[in-house]
């Protein structure tokens, strides 16, 4: 009797361990919006704040907490408030980030956590040494130099969450971002242009791209600089894809492409 009281007891404790890790499973997860800027703040980001949680609410993928400023920085993004968040999102920020700990922040993320970034994400920690600052090595390459104009965005994999359902090509005007420090073999692509933004130049303009960080996931798209941008199904579909693939909520291939890059997939630097 004792026996069958206590099987009967370690499948109730079973069962109710695997209702607890269903539920965490389904429960939203905490995506950190961060929209600190030091230089150049875009007019889009009000409206990138608004789309991102109406992106949230309507998917019940999850909830977000902002952080506009450096005292919400030094606030939220300390090492232990971070453990109550599973991503942050980089929304257009520019400039040197007032982190509380930088190496923390890029150890969190390593831990297994997400990192989303978009458009002027690539314009934040640059210039901080003789080489590439540790947070631009973590998202994959660095802003240089843009221009406005229409382009035709390949569509590199059309499985990903954040490119399936998405035109092939995709045709959009947006302030297209142009690279340095950026490896295509190192990186998944997603999205890139075969010719120059405005022009008919052929060349390589890597536009989105998605990597591991350690156990992290890391996504970045350089659109996003207008708020027609932002309110487009389509962008929504393709910033929205990234942040499950991120959060680990859906599944998509990090492995890089192209196993080295040569001088013809080198990133052309300008516009011409």
């Amino acid at each position: 009797m004792k026996n069958k009281a206590k099987t009967l007891g370690c499948l109730v404790a079973l069962a109710l361990g695997l209702l607890a890790a269903l539920s965490a499973d389904a429960a939203p997860k905490k995506l950190l919006v961060v929209d600190v800027v030091k230089t150049f703040r875009h007019s889009s980001i009000d409206t990138g704040e608004k789309v991102l949680a109406e992106l949230g609410q309507k998917s019940g993928a999850f909830t977000v907490d902002y952080v506009r400023n450096d005292e919400d920085m030094a606030k939220k993004m300390t090492p232990e408030a971070l453990k109550g968040y599973d991503g942050a999102f980089f929304l257009s920020t520019t400039g040197p980030m007032p982190f509380p700990d930088k190496q923390a922040f890029l150890d969190w993320i390593k831990s297994g956590k997400g990192f989303m970034g978009v458009h002027a994400a690539t314009d934040t920690e640059h210039g901080n040494g003789p080489g590439p600052d540790p947070y631009i090595q973590m998202i994959g390459g660095e802003f240089i130099g843009h221009t406005v104009a229409p382009v035709e965005c390949i569509v590199a994999d059309p499985e990903h969450p954040a490119t399936k359902g998405l035109p092939k090509p995709w045709k959009i005007t947006d302030e297209i971002y142009f690279m340095k420090n950026f490896d295509r073999s190192k990186v998944h692509e997603l999205l890139y242009l075969d010719k120059g933004p405005g022009s008919n130049q052929p060349g390589y303009w890597p536009i989105a791209w998605c990597k591991m960080y350690g156990k992290g996931r890391v996504f970045y798209s350089a659109l996003g600089h207008f708020e027609n941008v932002w309110e487009s199904p389509e962008y929504q579909m393709h910033v929205l894809g990234g942040i499950k693939w991120a959060l680990g909520l859906e599944k998509g291939d990090a492995k890089p492409q192209h196993a080295e890059t040569d001088d013809k997939l080198r990133p052309a630097v300008d516009g011409k």
